[in-house]
């Protein structure tokens, strides 16, 4: 694993201390994740925008505690300011990040692993304190493929991508730090009922088509971390951030919009105030 993480790896951002602190005030902290979805050939545009709620699960590499979750952990020697939610395989969003992505992956066989790192937004609303915040970036696909022996493209993309925006915070540990064990975790995180939707039928197929109705029930409650069907359609995703914006509405006289953008030069972010 160190030898995906540089020498000198950016600070923390500057928003991500108020971010959390916003997010924190939220009961479920959902947000509206926007990706790019191939366009008809016949269209004047090369894609269409696609959005759907999703839930925020951590920092990558900062699982939260959860006395519910029996999964291996990883010791907290990593930190870093990429948001992460879970997905399934089977769903539109993973076949867009690949699409989408420069590898531009658009056949089903080829985003079944780690890989994907189109362009995205994700936007969250905290009404508690009137803040809107903006992340936009690239988001990018890590699956049960990301420790195999031999690596693809797509788990080396993966690692070097995310690698350089993590931060060593534990020297002692990191060489046994776990990219597999991380994902497992997540998926620990979720509740039985949760887990048991990536063992759902086939999302978005025709009811009247047939599928495989042994493995694959509606409702059901998955207690074995290690489920076959449900962690082969798993996945984490992860946001890489390369602008943030929140726009502070609490006080109609003062709403100012902040807006950090990333470096990959200097490895810094830059804050610029606007108006709203």
């Amino acid at each position: 694993m160190a030898s995906t993480i540089p020498s000198q790896a950016p600070a923390e951002a500057p928003w991500k201390s108020t971010f959390q602190s916003h997010l924190s005030k939220m009961d479920s902290p959902e947000f509206v994740f926007t990706s790019l979805h191939p366009a008809p050939s016949s269209s004047p545009v090369p894609y269409f925008p696609r959005a759907r709620y999703c839930i925020f699960r951590a920092f990558w590499a900062e699982l939260p505690e959860n006395k519910h979750n029996t999964a291996p952990k990883n010791e907290r020697v990593y930190e870093s300011d990429m948001p992460t939610f879970t997905t399934d395989v089977r769903m539109q969003k993973v076949f867009e990040l690949f699409s989408s992505s420069s590898g531009k992956a658009d056949r089903e066989g080829l985003i079944q692993g780690s890989g994907g790192g189109g362009p995205c937004e994700a936007v969250w609303w905290v009404k508690d304190v009137m803040v809107q915040w903006r992340v936009k970036g690239e988001a990018f696909i890590v699956g049960p493929d990301v420790e195999d022996e031999t690596e693809s493209s797509g788990v080396r993309t993966v690692k070097s991508e995310l690698g350089r925006r993590m931060r060593v915070v534990k020297e002692e540990g990191k060489e046994g730090w776990s990219w597999k064990r991380e994902i497992t975790g997540h998926f620990g995180n979720m509740s039985p009922g949760m887990r048991g939707t990536f063992a759902a039928p086939p999302p978005g197929q025709p009811v009247d088509q047939p599928y495989d109705d042994k493995n694959l029930k509606l409702g059901e409650k998955v207690e074995d971390l290690d489920d076959p069907v449900a962690r082969k359609n798993f996945r984490v995703v992860v946001i890489k951030p390369e602008e943030v914006e929140s726009v502070d509405l609490s006080d109609p006289k003062k709403a100012r919009r902040q807006v950090y953008k990333f470096d990959e030069k200097t490895q810094n972010w830059s804050h610029e105030e606007t108006w709203p």
